[in-house]
């Protein structure tokens, strides 16, 4: 057992394995924690800048798959000083203890408890590097030490009739802080005794001490059968211990926050969410505030100028409404309505966008429209194109269609008309 003291030495892991082929194809040339967010963003800033935000200053970042612009975005942006010892670091799957790359997130962490050995921490803190939300850990950690658990897994609270999207916690009858069962996608879940409406869902988070988490995923490395996943495997093998507790996300006060936005939580997991989570940056009273400065979203947009709005006559103007515009786009006697508009982005004359996430560099031609669409860097959009007018028509020319009718358009490409 690692030694219980008011201020534990922490190191924060952030697991930024993930293939994210749900995303596709915004996945297609990079890593999930990659994919570009909110305008100016990526979404493993957001981990990133809890943990940081939480007084963590040790943080390692495990990457695996199409990693480069990932690894390449935390070398640059992510430096911290070296005079007092902190850092953000991304480790690469290294095959340090057989042939294979990481199997899991709990393989992950036991392929490289060689850095628990160098810094010798009292806590961990693990966390997912592709939701979207504010979260100050230090309070987790807090309750972590308070109870003595062998694993706390945060969780949020979600409709009960959603519990078959998640895996569920079940807290125990006579002790609401710990675990009593952990489902997987449950159809028939316990609600909680003071919600009979509401679930606990995993957020994917968890604390342990070093020592503890040590032995659990070297546990796990020898045993046959284990998918070597922290909440597939891991966490259960604790709640069959009797010493797993649960951390419930509405107590968790981060500065800055409003009555609207605390407790704000997504996972974007799909296109459908990654969108829907876009669009709930741009209201004129967000579901998720960009501009809590109290609790800063760390990110850099390099040396880019403002954004321009140019031309103004007749039908020929330049303007967004209700729309998060970034560094460096120019609009040029376009339509924008209802959009996230990422750098660099160059809106031509009697263009039309509307309800969409523009990433960087889209070029977007005279007379073009675009509906409900998100559009990858470097597109070229010409004269006169539409996209997400027409359906059938996006299909045929190889877009990808949501159920809910949301068209992307892959990195790079040129649209045809």
């Amino acid at each position: 057992m690692a030694r219980r003291t008011q201020n534990p030495k922490v190191l924060a892991i952030v697991l930024a394995g993930g293939e994210g082929k749900r995303l596709m194809p915004l996945t297609a040339d990079r890593a999930k924690p990659a994919v570009p967010f909110g305008g100016i963003y990526r979404l493993i800033d957001f981990a990133l800048s809890n943990v940081v935000n939480s007084g963590y200053l040790k943080v390692v970042v495990l990457t695996q798959y199409k990693s480069h612009s990932l690894d390449k975005h935390v070398t640059s942006l992510w430096r911290m000083s070296t005079l007092l010892g902190n850092y953000v670091a991304p480790v690469p799957a290294q095959q340090r203890v057989g042939k294979d790359w990481y199997l899991g997130s709990a393989d992950a962490i036991f392929q490289s408890l060689n850095l628990l050995a160098d810094e010798r921490p009292d806590i961990v803190v693990v966390v997912g590097a592709d939701h979207v939300y504010r979260m100050d850990f230090s309070q987790m950690v807090d309750q972590h030490v308070e109870t003595g658990a062998g694993v706390t897994v945060a969780a949020i609270r979600q409709p009960i009739h959603l519990a078959d999207q998640f895996g569920v916690i079940e807290v125990d009858d006579d002790d609401r802080r710990k675990i009593g069962a952990f489902r997987e996608k449950p159809t028939d879940a316990k609600p909680l005794p003071d919600a009979p409406h509401e679930v606990l869902a995993s957020m994917g988070n968890y604390v342990f001490d070093a020592e503890t988490l040590i032995d659990a995923v070297t546990s796990d490395h020898d045993r046959m059968g284990s998918m070597h996943d922290m909440g597939g495997d891991i966490v259960p093998a604790f709640v069959a211990a009797d010493d797993a507790y649960v951390y419930d996300f509405k107590d968790n006060v981060v500065p800055g926050s409003t009555e609207r936005d605390q407790g704000y939580w997504r996972d974007v997991g799909t296109m459908d969410s990654y969108y829907e989570a876009n669009m709930d940056l741009i209201s004129v009273h967000p579901i998720f505030n960009l501009y809590n400065y109290e609790w800063p979203i760390y990110t850099s947009t390099g040396s880019l100028p403002p954004a321009k709005f140019v031309h103004g006559h007749g039908d020929r103007v330049g303007e967004a409404r209700n729309s998060a515009v970034s560094p460096g786009v120019v609009i040029s006697g376009g339509q924008v309505s209802g959009c996230v508009i990422a750098p660099r982005v160059n809106v031509h004359s009697y263009a039309s966008i509307v309800d969409s996430v523009i990433l960087d560099g889209v070029d977007v031609g005279r007379y073009a429209t675009i509906r409900r669409a998100i559009i990858d860097k470097n597109v070229v959009v010409p004269e006169h194109a539409e996209i997400g007018v027409n359906h059938d028509h996006d299909r045929e020319r190889g877009f990808s269609v949501t159920d809910s009718g949301i068209v992307v358009v892959g990195k790079g490409k040129k649209v045809p008309l």
